[in-house]
């Protein structure tokens, strides 16, 4: 078509969109017979050729001439007379076949063509990010940071599709600066105002799930199965790994020689600490290799209530509960299990330390009771209100207090 050379439209949206020749090709065809419609009410006997390869279109009409004073259809037919002026030497029956130009169509409907072309090929462009971002739910990207802002981070993938990484998504000692490279799971792929919105994460389960296939060829060939994963991003993890054949050693290939494999996914996580345990159906077992570096004395299972009471030699209590409870609370996520830890000589006399009592009695009391050797709560029952009056500066009513406090957590 004359005036209308297409070459730099293909080769723009071959190099920056993800069209293909064909589905552009059909997209000008249908842009250019809409406007067909619009000008002269029907598209018949009109021919649309597009030719990607030299980038240009051509219309071509097709009417069939008949006698003067004979027209019955205005699109398909025409009169003899106007027929000869156009080619002097054509006969009533025959066919008119002529190009139609650009100019044919007039300027506003030349305005309107492109901005739809345009709006189409954008609509076509959201719905490629859109689809190729949904089947790649869960996998890693990689990308460059665009823009930080205060509640998320603007990353662009190696196509320049925007994709945002929010704040709650990120790990609480991520960093990032504009041109940064980074890391991180697709999270969530929405349509929001007919626009794609890829939302990714790299505190998600599934981020830590994908390191350990980058890393350990083992889980990526399926000869070891991640069972679950609990994060608390940048703090703790635990990963429950197993085997189905005997001759693999989970913990170990995950873990790597002198911990080469899990030492990248560590860096990655901003030094999170993962613990890597093996997975059993042995509930007992499993809540036990859970609470790991702590060595477990015995546990009581209630299992119709999904709680445990582990018992533990005093020393182990602490590396149970772990720095900033981290470790309870990620064993209880990953056995299903309500777990409360007992020093195992209290467990025979059913007996709580009165330091678990500091949220309801005050500290300098506790140290007051301390004083006189009562160190947990039934060795302060077992003395009378009398003598805990006299053998420490509390108040009377101070004492019933304390003693009503304690009483309750025995009733």
């Amino acid at each position: 078509m004359k005036g209308v050379n297409l070459g730099e439209a293909f080769s723009e949206f071959k190099e920056f969109k993800n069209i293909d020749r064909e589905t552009m090709t059909n997209i000008l065809a249908d842009v250019f017979r809409n406007m067909i419609l619009k000008r002269w009410g029907a598209d018949d006997g009109f021919d649309i050729i597009v030719n990607s390869d030299r980038g240009d279109l051509e219309i071509w009409r097709t009417r069939e001439i008949v006698p003067d004073g004979e027209l019955d259809d205005e699109v398909a037919q025409i009169e003899v007379s106007l027929a000869r002026k156009i080619v002097p030497d054509l006969e009533i029956g025959e066919e008119l076949i002529e190009e139609i130009k650009i100019e044919d169509f007039g300027r506003r409907n030349v305005l309107a063509m492109r901005q739809n072309l345009a709006s189409r090929i954008m609509e076509l462009e959201k719905d490629h990010i859109y689809q190729k971002y949904r089947e790649r739910v869960g996998d890693i990207i990689t990308g460059e940071v665009y823009q930080v802002w205060k509640k998320e981070i603007l990353v662009l993938d190696d196509e320049d599709n925007e994709l945002v990484l929010p704040k709650e998504q990120q790990i609480p000692s991520d960093f990032y600066k504009k041109g940064d490279t980074i890391r991180a799971v697709v999270y969530k792929v929405d349509m929001r105002n007919n626009s794609p919105s890829i939302v990714l994460s790299r505190t998600a389960p599934e981020f830590l799930e994908k390191l350990f296939e980058q890393e350990v060829p083992e889980v990526f060939d399926g000869l070891i199965t991640i069972k679950k994963i609990v994060r608390e991003p940048g703090e703790r993890a635990k990963v429950a790994v197993e085997s189905y054949d005997d001759r693999i050693d989970p913990v170990g290939a995950c873990v790597g020689m002198k911990g080469s494999r899990i030492h990248s996914i560590v860096r990655e996580l901003r030094n999170e600490n993962i613990d890597v345990i093996q997975y059993t159906s042995n509930e007992q077992l499993l809540i036990g290799r859970a609470l790991a570096p702590a060595k477990i004395s015995s546990i009581n299972l209630d299992r119709e209530n999904a709680k445990a009471d582990v018992f533990l030699k005093p020393d182990q209590v602490s590396l149970a509960i772990g720095k900033g409870g981290h470790n309870i609370r990620l064993a209880g996520r990953l056995t299903g299990f309500d777990i409360d830890v007992y020093r195992e000589n209290e467990a025979d006399i059913d007996d709580v330390d009165l330091d678990e009592f500091s949220d309801e009695i005050d500290s300098w009391i506790i140290a007051e009771l301390k004083a006189i050797g009562c160190d947990t709560a039934r060795s302060v029952l077992e003395i009378p209100k009398e003598d805990l009056v006299k053998r420490t500066d509390l108040e009377e009513e101070t004492v019933d207090e304390v003693v009503r406090i304690l009483r309750e957590e025995f009733e």
